[in-house]
């Protein structure tokens, strides 16, 4: 009965350090879009910085997962639940090195004015962050019901993204002067398009936790 309540302890603390990396990876997608539309290098060297800090969430929750399971030697469901959290926490990391990359298309984007302003690449932010915070949601409250929300959504984002490259080629054909610029703003909708893949991925690790079913949620 006590290893039972110790487990459960256990449980409860990875749930609360993977909603914590969470909250840290929304922050990162957050202020590297408002540095990317404000073209702020030094926003934009502050989400580079604070990876680290990522980085080392996702380490410390691998490592109560390998704990987890040398020393409680779970089976079944609860198995399932520390071996997703171990695959959210990877997801989690792989989202905070994308929004790096937005910061980093910001660095090099350092005193040149914007193209255009940017409309798409917000919108498909908001949706993202909206989609972490369901699949988060979800793995909280083992939902498969939001789990399955992420399908969809995802979906909303790589049509916005396809709308945003059709978008830039356009004006590159009407000025070629812009090219490279539009080569970088495409590889920042490029990394929203992943970031929301990985949101699904935390989708799919749900529905593996409650039902046992390898599903496909992109």
């Amino acid at each position: 009965m006590q290893q039972r309540h110790t487990f459960d302890i256990a449980l409860r603390e990875l749930k609360m350090k993977l909603l914590h990396m969470g909250g840290d990876v929304q922050e990162a997608l957050r202020k590297s879009i408002d540095a990317l539309k404000a073209l702020d290098q030094s926003a934009a060297r502050q989400v580079v910085e604070n990876d680290r800090k990522i980085n080392r969430e996702e380490h410390e929750i691998e490592d109560l997962c390998i704990r987890l399971i040398a020393t409680q030697q779970p089976v079944a469901t609860d198995l399932r639940k520390i071996v997703a959290g171990m695959r959210i926490s990877t997801d989690l990391e792989r989202m905070g090195d994308l929004a790096v990359d937005v910061a980093k298309s910001v660095l090099r984007l350092e005193g040149q004015t914007l193209i255009k302003p940017l409309v798409d690449i917000p919108r498909m932010s908001l949706i993202i962050d909206q989609m972490i915070s369901d699949a988060l949601n979800a793995y909280v409250e083992s939902s498969t019901e939001l789990a399955n929300k992420l399908a969809p959504a995802d979906d909303q984002v790589d049509k916005i993204y396809r709308g945003i490259v059709e978008e830039l080629f356009t004006l590159t054909k009407a000025d070629p002067t812009t090219v490279t610029q539009a080569m970088t703003l495409a590889m920042c909708g490029r990394a929203l398009e992943r970031l929301g893949d990985h949101a699904t991925n935390i989708g799919e690790s749900v529905i593996y936790i409650v039902t046992g079913d390898r599903s496909d949620l992109n």
